[in-house]
């Protein structure tokens, strides 16, 4: 059993099959990408696993329990962190403010206490605070950390999404297309921060959808192929490479 097994997960949208009995092990401090070309499945089962969607049958279970039905802010509290390909930040706020949002599920004090920054809202304000300028060094957003979100750089936009998904410390995080819309030296620092933190952020399990498929074969442990939602292969980067089914499938080409 990995960290995250999904177990012959199915999900619809009336008369169409987004995902059909799909069964995936997630390996523990593992990059496991999952690709496909535009439809196959993909986001849908990020969305999945985070519960912003709720498949009909299957489950997903995660160190052993059960979570497929859980609300998302529940999935988000027990260590399951997420990005999304469109940034869903707030412009109008700054990197830092950003941040601390992130971490507000993490926040247990009531609202006198936290209102007045007294007792343990004040500890935990401060906690916070730090913990946002630990993510602020670590992805090399000091220049930043002020800005709203609207006059930061597209690259920064991005890496502030992974900070956000990072500062509540998740076992596992889901990456939906970290690179996409960016330019090469945007994508090598995306890729770099994205290793360092499975290398020296507590070994955090990663999740990747990723279309670069240089990025794919360079950093992952482990790659399934979605294909309308039905699973055609799995495996290392080089039984990928070289599977018959994903050159059909995916890169277009004959058997």
């Amino acid at each position: 059993m990995g960290i995250l097994d999904i177990n012959e997960l199915s999900l619809s949208f009336g008369g169409v099959q987004v995902l059909k009995e799909l069964t995936i092990e997630i390996e523990e401090e593992a990059i496991h990408s999952i690709i496909g070309p535009n439809g196959a499945g993909k986001t849908s089962l990020l969305n999945s696993i985070n519960g912003l969607y709720k498949p009909q049958s299957g489950k997903i279970m995660y160190e052993g329990r059960d979570i497929t039905q859980l609300p998302c802010h529940k999935i988000a509290e027990i260590g399951i962190g997420r990005t999304f390909q469109k940034g869903e930040l707030f412009q109008h706020m700054s990197v830092l403010e950003n941040l601390l949002l992130g971490y507000h599920n993490q926040l247990k004090s009531g609202p006198f206490s936290g209102g007045f920054f007294w007792g343990k809202g004040a500890r935990e304000e401060i906690k916070a605070r730090e913990k946002a300028e630990d993510i602020i060094d670590f992805l090399e957003m000091e220049k930043w950390r002020n800005h709203v979100v609207s006059r930061i750089p597209f690259g920064v936009i991005k890496r502030l999404e992974l900070g956000r998904a990072l500062i509540s410390y998740p076992k596992v995080i889901l990456l939906d297309e970290p690179t996409v819309g960016m330019n090469m030296e945007e994508t090598e620092d995306m890729i770099r921060f994205v290793l360092d933190v499975h290398e020296e952020w507590r070994g955090t399990t990663i999740i990747l959808i990723e279309h670069d498929m240089h990025v794919v074969m360079d950093i992952s442990h482990k790659v399934s192929v979605l294909n309308f939602g039905i699973k055609i292969a799995e495996g290392t980067t080089r039984e990928i490479q070289n599977h018959p089914e994903v050159r059909k499938a995916y890169l277009g080409e004959d058997q």
